[in-house]
């Protein structure tokens, strides 16, 4: 009959009853099918109910399991650019890899952490985000960390050619499509503007070196 927030409220009643009844995995299988269901029609419910779905995996410690519904509920607050909510539940994501030794997608969830911090303009939070990165085994030595440093560098220089440079590599390219999304239409401040006019700046500054050396050449020839 295609009442989906019905179905959804049914579905959720449903596995809070599972739950009472020690069935875990049963509540939590039918609050994934609530969320997929809903995931069209209504986002912001279904990042809810795949949140609760990794609560209860994450109750029962099973991790992986847990993750895997954390990330689908990143991407689609990614997608909805609910940026602050989205750079919460990644570190979480990121927190969960890290406890089950998968180093190396911690050393991609941080670029995905990256990217979101920087369309929320915050650059402090970015670089917060790879300086905490280093204490991950493997990563200071890694292709995405350099990557990383090469992107805020870009970033923090107002340097557009550099940034589209580095999230245009294979390495962000293909990433999940909406990280990938997100470096594609990352912008510097300013829209890269400062560094196009740093060039007539240089060339003022230039035509002033002349008369400053002119001075100290008339100086000079005072003390002769």
């Amino acid at each position: 009959m295609q009442k989906l927030p019905e179905a959804v409220q049914l579905i959720e009643k449903a596995s809070m009853m599972y739950l009472e009844n020690g069935t875990p995995d049963t509540a939590a299988m039918a609050l994934e099918r609530a969320g997929k269901l809903i995931e069209n029609v209504d986002p912001e419910k279904a990042v809810q109910l795949y949140q609760q779905t990794a609560n209860v995996f994450e109750n029962e410690e099973r991790l992986r399991q847990a993750v895997e519904l954390l990330g689908k509920a990143s991407r689609l607050l990614v997608r909805g650019r609910r940026f602050d909510e989205a750079a919460l539940s990644i570190q979480k994501e990121k927190n969960i890899y890290k406890e089950i030794e998968n180093y190396p997608t911690c050393y991609k969830k941080t670029i995905a952490q990256v990217l979101v911090h920087l369309h929320r303009s915050d650059y402090v939070a970015a670089e917060r985000c790879v300086r905490e990165s280093y204490s991950i085994p493997g990563f200071s030595g890694s292709e995405d960390c350099a990557a990383l440093e090469q992107l805020l560098e870009g970033y923090d220089q107002q340097d557009q050619d550099q940034v589209s440079e580095v999230c245009n590599s294979p390495l962000f390219k293909y990433m999940d499509n909406d990280y990938a999304k997100l470096g594609l239409s990352l912008v510097v401040p300013g829209g890269g503007i400062k560094k196009k006019s740093a060039a007539p700046q240089a060339k003022s500054e230039g035509a002033t070196a002349p008369a400053t050396e002119e001075d100290e050449d008339e100086y000079a020839g005072g003390l002769c």
